[in-house]
């Protein structure tokens, strides 16, 4: 049953860690008031309503926080972790551990977005026009409020900004210092030991 656990596997957490990541791009760009005229917008809002609308009516927003979707987004890797200790060869963990291993994947979750999205707009700053075309705009809006105290602590020298350089650094720095230390605490409190699934 190993290559059908594998399969297995990999589906559950495709298909979760997808729209999970959109609805948590949905809570970014809420956060940083991104244009949700962009197409790219548009599209997240479109694909995380039909769970959110009604959610919403039950949980309302705390202090301008949007609790449906951490509620969401919590119910989804809780569902997806035990869908996974459902199959041949893994274990399904105790509640106090289910809830800290999720907690600890969203946070780790949200760190990545940010380390992609600001790797990716370096890189797209490389080609000419890039802040003009709605992946690039939508970049630029969701890292602002992520580089805005590098940029104040590092200014332009010679026309180059190193402070998405220096904001890469701090993220995996903050991966290696807490969210891995927080991942290894809370596989331990799940399964007795480090999860062997990758999440």
């Amino acid at each position: 049953m190993g290559y059908f656990s594998n399969a297995g596997a990999f589906l559950i957490q495709t298909l979760f860690g997808l729209y999970m990541l959109i609805i948590m791009l949905r809570m970014i760009l809420q956060w940083a008031r991104a244009d949700f005229y962009n197409p790219l917008s548009q599209f997240i809002v479109k694909a995380t309503n039909p769970p959110l609308k009604p959610l919403r009516r039950l949980i309302p927003s705390i202090a301008g926080v949007d609790t449906a979707s951490i509620v969401l987004l919590l119910l989804l890797k809780i569902i997806e972790l035990l869908l996974l200790g459902l199959l041949p060869g893994q274990a399904i963990p105790g509640i106090p551990g289910l809830l800290a291993l999720s907690v600890v994947e969203l946070f780790s979750l949200l760190v990545n977005i940010f380390l992609f999205s600001i790797f990716i707009q370096a890189i797209l700053s490389w080609v000419g026009g890039a802040n003009y075309n709605p992946v690039g705009a939508l970049l630029h809006q969701v890292t602002a409020p992520v580089l805005r105290p590098f940029r104040n602590l590092i200014p332009p020298m010679s026309g180059m900004d190193l402070s998405p350089l220096a904001a890469i650094i701090a993220i995996y720095l903050v991966i290696l210092l807490v969210v891995t230390p927080l991942r290894d605490w809370a596989g331990s409190l799940a399964y007795g030991v480090r999860p062997m699934m990758g999440f």
